[in-house]
């Protein structure tokens, strides 16, 4: 294993030609009421049924005509069965999950992956996805994860490997990193990286939102139930809200670095609203500094806390001028300093759908695509952002990527009582 998470360059001129692109599973048509299942019809798994995972579900079964929903996992009976029915009430008799195929508890991973299906959706807990993807990798299953990939670097090394088996397997990996499928974002990003703007000496991103769902504790769950279904707020389930969604700007900002790894990362946050036990031991704000070899620098600002001003941009500053990035406006725009302008107004997609329409249509055409060194990498920029503010040290990429420090519990049981220590930056350590 190396140090550093290589660039895949045939992933660049992927981005690059991306507006070529056909997405012909996206404009397949098929009616529920007379579909019959064949030899090619791929069989899907959905691994944790929340919102996300019943979404990628749904999304999946659009994607092709010619798939149907035969295994559902969770950890939650009731998560389960409310997806199960979201899903038939959308696509009928295209979900085809019996009661044998409905698997519960911690190892219904497991079970589902073992289910006889082809394709497995990935959306439970970060904290799973190194097991449940190194489990899939093996069984020969193509495979869509959400983000992010691991909640530590030895989880997300996992991660890395199964992607690179994956590959010699022919087998798909395509990741939630959805602004990746964006068409505008690829269109602006496409520039960037065409030198547009020139070479890019400065980075902002930001994601500051309000504070994440949470779920009243009831009396009849245990430590380890009320954890579980509030994982968002834990950092061994999460790898904190840097991870578990600021990571998107991070994310991009990549993307216009070329996805190249920076050198090494400061910063600090802390816990300054969203305070109790009950709401964890994730922090509620992150302003992190990346510096890359040619000496640009990267600014990244999160903050999950009520009542405040929101942000979630992306600004670009080159040498020959800048480019804007805001999700919340739908804006993409690049000024040039000769006082030229660019701003697109081309077709608009559905990423999210996007996703799959391109993970199925790889499928289908024997060339599989495979997302894993740069989501790997993406991962990476949050957790090393999160031990500099948790630690208030300065980590090299190397440092960082030795990191042995592994947040999931060992053995996890049902019923234990699962610490959440708050990291307190100056006496934390990078372990």
């Amino acid at each position: 294993m190396t140090n550093t998470i290589a660039f895949d360059a045939s992933r660049r001129d992927f981005i690059r030609s991306a507006g070529i692109l056909t997405l012909g599973a996206a404009t397949a048509s098929w009616s529920a009421a007379t579909f019959r299942p064949n030899s090619d019809t791929l069989r899907i798994g959905l691994i944790g049924c929340g919102g996300r995972g019943t979404g990628a579900a749904s999304q999946a079964l659009k994607a092709d005509k010619n798939t149907v929903l035969t295994a559902m996992a969770d950890i939650f009976e009731d998560h389960l069965e409310e997806s199960y029915k979201n899903l038939v009430s959308k696509h009928g008799d295209r979900v085809r999950v019996s009661k044998e195929h409905r698997f519960i508890g911690l190892d219904a991973y497991r079970k589902l992956i073992h289910a006889g299906v082809d394709v497995v959706i990935l959306a439970s807990p970060p904290a799973f996805r190194p097991q449940h993807m190194e489990e899939a990798v093996a069984a020969g299953k193509h495979i869509f994860a959400e983000k992010p990939m691991a909640v530590d670097v030895p989880g997300l090394k996992r991660v890395l490997e199964a992607t690179r088996k994956a590959r010699e397997k022919k087998l798909a990996v395509v990741s939630g990193f959805c602004w990746r499928y964006d068409l505008p974002k690829r269109a602006i990003f496409s520039k960037i990286l065409n030198g547009e703007i020139g070479e890019v000496v400065s980075i902002l991103n930001t994601y500051n939102t309000g504070p994440a769902w949470q779920k009243d504790r009831q009396p009849n769950w245990n430590d380890a139930e009320f954890t579980l279904r509030n994982w968002p707020h834990f950092t061994w389930l999460s790898g904190d809200s840097i991870a578990e969604q600021a990571v998107h700007s991070l994310d991009m900002m990549s993307w216009a670095l070329g996805d190249k790894p920076p050198v090494r990362v400061f910063g600090t946050g802390g816990r300054q609203v969203n305070t109790g036990k009950e709401l964890g031991n994730i922090f509620d704000h992150f302003a992190i500094v990346y510096e890359y070899e040619n000496g640009v620098k990267g600014y990244h600002f999160s903050r999950k806390q009520s009542g405040c001003s929101n942000s979630y941009l992306v600004e670009v500053a080159g040498t020959k001028g800048q480019a804007l990035i805001d999700c919340m406006k739908s804006r993409h725009v690049i000024t040039s300093y000769d006082n030229r302008a660019w701003e697109y107004r081309g077709e608009k997609n559905d990423m999210y759908q996007t996703e799959h329409d391109e993970l199925f249509a790889s499928i289908r055409s024997g060339q599989p695509l495979n997302d894993g060194e740069w989501m790997t990498q993406s991962t990476m920029l949050a957790l090393i952002g999160r031990m500099a503010a948790y630690t208030g040290q300065t980590i090299t990429w190397q440092e960082a990527w030795a990191s042995k420090e592994v947040l999931i519990p060992d053995d996890l049981q049902w019923g234990q009582t699962l610490p959440a220590p708050m990291a307190v930056p100056g006496i934390t350590k990078l372990l």
